[in-house]
């Protein structure tokens, strides 16, 4: 591929930003510290909403299974969609919905109402992380998505870890309604400075003409018009399909108990108070943060070493599930907070590394021109099953008093998804195969 006459005219009157797709992977970033601060403000105002509304563990555990089935759901349509319509319309209208939706929790009253407000953030926030695959795709070479991904991935890390903190003090300061408010004008103000500012790489003036070669350089050549299709329902009946959607269950089901319980776990188990609690919590996720970023330089480096870019985040998949899968078994062991705060640190920095290299492995299964709606359909399959994790934790907690079982559970499930990588994914899905197929 190359620059055209009139591309390269079109570029020459503007100022040019040096390496313009790392500021392009800032927007993901920030998408995904908000996108997450939003899903953790429930594990954040659980006290106060518990003891003012009358609500039980399991309320909020099924506030936490809603949002996640709608987000599974809703994944189908929104990687069609973002193929289909672009991301930048996509990240405008996404963000816009799910800020929407915060802003809502401020004025509910019953379950019925947060459960409402928690299907529509379900609806905004499901095009996010397909969207951010896409856009990784159209400004990064194959080479680097794995660390762009870990990048744009680690902003879900980030948000979990300020979340804490910073919504703690706003909700002690102002009340938890105002929590909630203050989140969706945020989410919204982003929402129109990303519409403002953000282009495609074809049709961005900033970009200079050597970092266009670079991106072109590293992207799938055009198809032409008579190449195979793999029609979109015909990627289900493929092994390495249900090896992604499985195995990002596994990492799903229980990022979904830390996003949900972990501020209440530190509190009943650990016996931090509710003020203590915000920088305690933050911990974790400052590690999690950390392990999508190492994780996506792991695979750089291995792919560097000859391996194959999917062989390289393949063996990262199934080595990072082993350990999970232990250091979860061993939190009911551990009889100190410090302790406790190690073994869930790496156990979530682990999650950080599959879920960041899930992502990014999903351009080496199928053609970039595919790769939003596959990855919609690998978080269909992950939420759809992990929305499961905080209500069966909230009974299991109801009746037992305890969340050592779902500890337990959630190892036993981790160990898993080194099967599911490990055994499923060994190859792309070939083009020319999958459309034959779709015709048999």
């Amino acid at each position: 591929m190359s620059l055209n006459a009139e591309e390269t005219r079109r570029r020459r009157d503007y100022r040019k930003v040096r390496n313009l797709r790392y500021f392009v992977l800032f927007w993901l970033l920030l998408a995904g510290v908000l996108n997450y601060m939003d899903r953790a403000s429930v594990s954040i105002a659980a006290p106060h909403m518990i003891e003012e509304l009358g609500l039980t563990q399991t309320d909020i555990g099924l506030m936490g299974s809603v949002f996640s089935w709608t987000y599974a759901i809703c994944q189908l349509p929104a990687g069609y969609l973002i193929d289909k319509v672009g991301p930048r319309r996509m990240y405008f209208l996404a963000v816009g919905i799910w800020s929407i939706a915060s802003a809502l929790m401020a004025v509910g009253h019953n379950l019925g109402h947060f459960l409402f407000f928690r299907v529509l953030l379900g609806v905004g926030e499901s095009p996010n992380s397909p969207n951010s695959s896409k856009i990784t795709t159209q400004w990064f070479p194959r080479s680097e998505r794995g660390q762009a991904a870990g990048i744009w991935d680690s902003g879900s890390k980030w948000g979990s870890a300020i979340a804490p903190p910073v919504l703690t003090v706003l909700m002690l300061a102002f009340g938890w309604r105002a929590m909630f408010l203050a989140l969706g004008v945020a989410g919204i103000a982003l929402a129109a400075a990303f519409w403002a500012f953000y282009r495609a790489p074809e049709d961005s003036k900033h970009l200079s003409d050597e970092e266009y070669r670079h991106i072109l350089a590293g992207r799938d050549v055009a198809e032409p018009d008579d190449a195979p299709k793999i029609p979109w329902l015909k990627l289900f009946t493929f092994r390495q399909t249900w090896g992604m959607m499985l195995g990002f269950f596994t990492s799903i089901w229980i990022w979904n108990i830390f996003i949900t319980f972990l501020p209440l776990y530190l509190q009943h188990s650990m016996g931090v108070s509710i003020a203590g609690t915000g920088f305690v919590a933050a911990v974790p996720y400052v590690v999690a943060a950390l392990g999508a970023i190492f994780g996506g330089r792991i695979t750089l480096i291995l792919a560097r070493r000859g391996r194959s870019p999917l062989a390289s985040k393949r063996v990262v998949l199934v080595i990072a599930s082993i350990v999970i899968g232990v250091l979860l078994c061993l939190v009911p062991l551990v009889p100190s907070l410090p302790l406790a705060l190690v073994v869930l640190s790496l156990a979530l920095g682990l999650i950080a590394v599959v879920q960041s290299q899930s992502w990014a492995v999903t351009s080496d299964i199928v053609p970039d021109a595919y790769a939003a709606r596959f990855g919609g359909i690998m978080n269909f399959g992950g939420y759809f099953g992990g929305a499961l994790a905080p209500v069966v934790t909230g009974i299991v907690f109801d009746a037992t008093g305890s969340y050592s079982p779902s500890f337990v559970l959630a190892g036993l499930i981790a160990a898993c998804g080194a099967l599911f990588f490990g055994l499923l994914i060994r190859r792309p899905i070939p083009q020319r195969e999958a459309a034959e197929a779709a015709a048999a």
